[in-house]
């Protein structure tokens, strides 16, 4: 019988962390405050502190906080927004929700992310912002994106939904710009027990207007200084993340051996992860590209396990956004739709795992020569 190995297993994930969830849950629940109590302004003080970020501000889930993140700056309506034509769709999604137009760059086809390279041709007289997407773990090329949006006095919002404890030279993800925007989903390297977020910045002014924003636009009880919305990180998942964020750095040092493993073992016929000069790729996901992407998930999947893809689709191409994107091509990205496959890689699974997968994914191209 054929070993099983899940793509993601949560509650293996969180085993290590459960008599920990169970034993602060009952001081939560006596507490009496379920609202932006202590627990959401502790975790914002140690997650700022772990980024070396002056301000975070909770939100309800990472798509908030991209929306928020634009709606701060009070860009006109039909603002222009840089962004990568390879993302998660809720990249996208913020900033047709926000009144914007999304416009979209093609990515490095080596790194997945946006190609700085390719940004200032599509500056036009409206464009107000890049956000960036720092896809899979490992940080866009930030040096050049920053230089740009300086010639060009545009702002920077960053995606760091897949870039927990990423770093460039050093520098966490979501510090290069003006905005960081985290997500706290279950299977992030920092996951919460269901929807979580955040906004890093270093602006005291951005900070205050993002506090109010996400509380009815409230500086104080009952007065509206501006329209906001309901997005507050809720304190029970604030509890969770503040028991797991001590843990983030062995975590990620756990997925980035087993990255290793897999760069050492896996078949010369793979495209694997390009991780660049002074970059810590964090492995949100660890994804490799091969032609004959469906046969080998088929065959690892008849073997016991089970992979993902990020993602089979490009955003130009999804059927609800067909008329943002009317003629616009994006060859780039959907050749790494078409090919990209990820692989386990999770706090959950094993050094022992990872070998097991190779060999599977090594007979699958020994058999297919």
């Amino acid at each position: 019988m054929n070993k099983i190995i899940p793509y993601e297993n949560l509650k293996t994930s969180n085993l290590f962390f459960e008599d920990l969830f169970k034993e602060q849950f009952i001081n939560f629940l006596n507490s009496g405050w379920y609202i932006l109590g202590k627990e959401v302004t502790k975790f914002e003080e140690n997650f700022a502190n772990y980024c070396n970020a002056k301000y975070c501000i909770g939100l309800a889930n990472g798509l908030d906080a991209l929306e928020i993140g634009l709606q701060v700056f009070n860009f006109p309506e039909k603002s222009e927004i840089i962004v990568p034509s390879n993302t998660y769709i809720a990249t996208i999604l913020a900033i047709i929700n926000s009144g914007h137009v999304p416009v979209l760059v093609e990515p490095n086809i080596s790194t997945y992310n946006i190609d700085e390279n390719l940004i200032e041709e599509k500056i036009t007289s409206k464009t107000k912002a890049i956000m960036v997407v720092h896809l899979y773990g490992q940080i866009a090329q930030m040096d050049k994106i920053v230089e740009i949006a300086e010639k060009y006095n545009l702002e920077i919002i960053e995606d760091c939904a897949q870039a927990h404890g990423s770093k460039l030279n050093n520098k966490f993800a979501g510090t290069f710009g003006n905005i960081g925007a985290f997500s706290f989903y279950p299977t992030k390297n920092l996951g919460a027990l269901g929807d979580a977020g955040a906004i890093i910045t270093n602006s005291e002014d951005l900070y205050l207007k993002i506090k109010a924003l996400r509380n009815y636009g409230s500086e104080k009880k009952y007065y509206n200084k501006f329209i906001g919305r309901n997005s507050r990180l809720d304190e029970l998942q604030a509890l969770f993340l503040n028991i797991k964020l001590p843990y983030l750095d062995q975590i990620v040092d756990h997925k980035v051996k087993l990255a290793q493993i897999y760069n050492q073992i896996l078949h010369q016929k793979i495209i694997k992860p390009v991780i660049l000069e002074h970059s810590y790729h964090t492995f949100h996901i660890y994804n490799i590209r091969t032609s004959k992407r469906d046969e080998l998930k088929k065959y690892l999947l008849e073997n016991g396990i089970t992979t993902e893809i990020h993602y089979p689709v490009s955003p130009n191409k999804q059927e609800g956004y067909q008329k943002y994107f009317e003629n616009i091509n994006t060859p780039i990205s959907e050749e790494i739709h078409q090919t990209t496959l990820s692989l386990p890689i999770s706090y959950a699974h094993t050094e022992e795992d990872v070998a097991y997968i190779c060999t599977v994914i090594n007979n699958f191209f020994e058999i297919n020569e």
